[in-house]
């Protein structure tokens, strides 16, 4: 894993050559020099811990209720990234609630941390009070580990004595522990009722202080609580040490916040952890002040620990770094739809700077996407024109005309082939995708036969938007759901995308023509008009933002580690 707090260390992972031959155009692997990664394909995970001082008391009958929002600039704008829970009648808040943010070398992460007073139950910000805020970057967060800085109000002044403290947490430790919980004969704390208990989980912070890492549900009457298993980062309950002590604090919730303490113990993982299969380890939870009055006092109860796992949850570097290959397939529609290419109104004419809406998104994408392809040697593909020498149609044929080598080198070569190709094809059609997806589908099927998450692979698509074969490009992409394999689209022109977006599972899961349901969303469609005047960065990223969970849900699915991973 990368350290964000050592950037010495160099990666390196084994580089490889995909060979797209004659007739079946069957991809192999053979060995190449390594090459080194850098910062730039090392995204790390950073856990933020927030806590509030001396807020501002804007209740009149109570104290505040302060919640925490995180936001990060994107493009210019402040977007809201995810909210703490909210501290009942709290000036003084430790939200158990991380913020879990991926951490980018090569981009300034400006970040705001804005409190405010829960007053009602409404999502919208404006319905409650503002207690202040505070502005950083993530670097300087992750640079200071641990800061305390004032909070301002929207003038600039400062917000009362009010103060905010955050800490960084990298999260290379992709271990994470679930606990399964339960109590048994708890004290009994209302006066007409039962107890309503919570856990809270704590660690040992750097300045000897107890750390909260987790607060579990509230179960309701009850003094034999049954709680739902939960999993949390095993670097936030324990650095990752299972030996550390942690200490567990058992409570009775109320309505005002001011919860009735019931015990408390201590442990480590290492102990929890000898809760297996059927045998669970149990804890008394002691109340310190009952212990010392009465010498009659057993306990306040019994906290159950029924399961305790640790597993590894895998990230799209982990399987990157690994030494899985990604395999990277360019389609480029060449129908007639586009129009003709000598004429200046087609999708495809070269204009007097030397470009057009398909070299556009093939600079933009390609760019970006090749930082994903070790050799940057990419098989490039088109379909849907008459071909020399005969002038049949083909859906699947190399733009560089070399069967036996269809590759291109970088994003220069794709550019050159392309721009080569267009005098000497005729454009045609039908419009068929099917065909270049079922190509490529039958690789990422052999690739299944290996058992291991040695490849993925992917297809990039660039079209005009008119699909001839909806039905059977429908049933293509449910059979390659099944695949490691995901296809993005990148729409030029302004066609009606209708069908595009229909491809696109972001709202409901594709289905295919048989009524068979995709096992998982695979294709990713983005229509350039939209990022015509943007920087091609944001296209790209647009174009990658689900490929990396994608990648991932494959595996896990499979349950595939990636290769030669520690076991947890």
């Amino acid at each position: 894993m990368c350290s964000i707090f050592n950037l010495q260390k160099s990666i390196e992972i084994e580089d490889c050559r995909e060979l797209l031959l004659p007739e079946s155009m069957a991809y192999t692997v053979s060995p190449a020099p390594s090459v080194p990664v850098g910062p730039q394909y090392c995204v790390c995970k950073v856990e933020l811990s927030v806590c509030g001082q001396n807020l501002l008391d804007r209740d009149v009958t109570s104290k505040s209720d302060p919640f925490c929002v995180l936001f990060m600039e994107v493009n210019g704008k402040w977007t809201e990234i995810d909210r703490t829970e909210t501290a009942v009648n709290n000036l003084n808040p430790a939200f158990s609630k991380k913020f879990i943010i991926d951490y980018r070398f090569e981009e300034v992460q400006k970040l705001k941390f804005a409190l405010f007073d829960q007053d009602k139950s409404s999502m919208q910000l404006y319905e409650h009070d503002f207690l202040g805020e505070f502005s950083c970057t993530l670097g300087t967060i992750v640079s200071s580990k641990n800061m305390t800085r004032t909070l301002l109000l929207g003038n600039g002044k400062p917000a009362g004595k009010g103060m905010i403290t955050i800490s960084a947490q990298e999260l290379s430790d992709n271990r994470v522990i679930t606990l399964s919980m339960a109590g048994r004969k708890l004290d009994k704390k209302d006066l007409f009722g039962k107890s309503d208990p919570f856990l809270e989980f704590y660690k040992p912070g750097d300045d000897g202080k107890w750390m909260l890492v987790h607060r579990t549900e509230v179960i309701k009457y009850t003094l034999d609580p049954v709680w739902k298993p939960f999993t949390v980062p095993l670097v936030s309950l324990c650095d990752g040490d299972v030996e550390k002590q942690i200490k567990v604090v058992c409570f009775d919730y109320d309505n005002d916040g001011g919860h009735d303490f019931i015990g408390e113990f201590q442990t480590s993982v290492s102990k929890m952890c000898e809760a297996q299969d059927a045998f669970v380890v149990e804890f008394e939870c002691i109340n310190p002040k009952k212990q010392k009055k009465k010498r009659s006092y057993k306990n306040s109860g019994i906290i159950i620990v029924k399961s305790c796992k640790i597993t590894r949850d895998y990230s799209f570097l982990d399987y990157i770094l690994g030494g899985c290959q990604l395999m990277f397939t360019v389609g480029i529609d060449f129908t007639a739809s586009n129009g003709n290419p000598q004429d200046p109104t087609s999708l495809h004419y070269i204009n007097p700077m030397g470009t057009n809406e398909y070299l556009s998104a093939i600079w933009a994408v390609g760019q970006i996407i090749q930082d994903y392809d070790t050799d940057k040697m990419f098989p490039a593909l088109g379909f849907g024109a008459q071909l020399p020498p005969d002038w049949k149609v083909s859906h699947e044929f190399a733009i560089n005309f070399n069967p036996t080598n269809p590759f291109c080198l970088g994003v220069e070569g794709i550019v050159q082939a392309y721009s080569s190709c267009l005098p000497h094809i005729r454009f045609y059609g039908p419009t068929n995708f099917s065909p270049i997806i079922n190509h490529v589908a039958r690789f990422a099927s052999q690739a299944t036969q290996q058992e291991s998450a040695t490849q993925y692979f992917i297809l990039l698509i660039i079209t005009d938007g008119v699909i001839s074969d909806m039905d059977e490009t429908r049933h293509a992409v449910v059979q390659a759901s099944k695949l490691p394999m995901s296809i993005i689209i990148v729409g030029v022109g302004n066609a009606d995308f209708a069908a595009m977006e229909f491809l696109d599972g972001d709202n409901r899961m594709l289905r295919s023509y048989t009524g068979e349901e995709a096992m998982r969303d695979i294709v990713q469609f983005v229509p350039f008009r939209e990022f015509r005047s943007a920087p091609k960065e944001t296209l790209a990223k647009a174009v990658l933002a689900e490929l990396p969970q994608q990648v991932v849900q494959y595996f896990k699915h499979q349950n595939l580690p990636p290769i030669n991973s520690e076991p947890a």
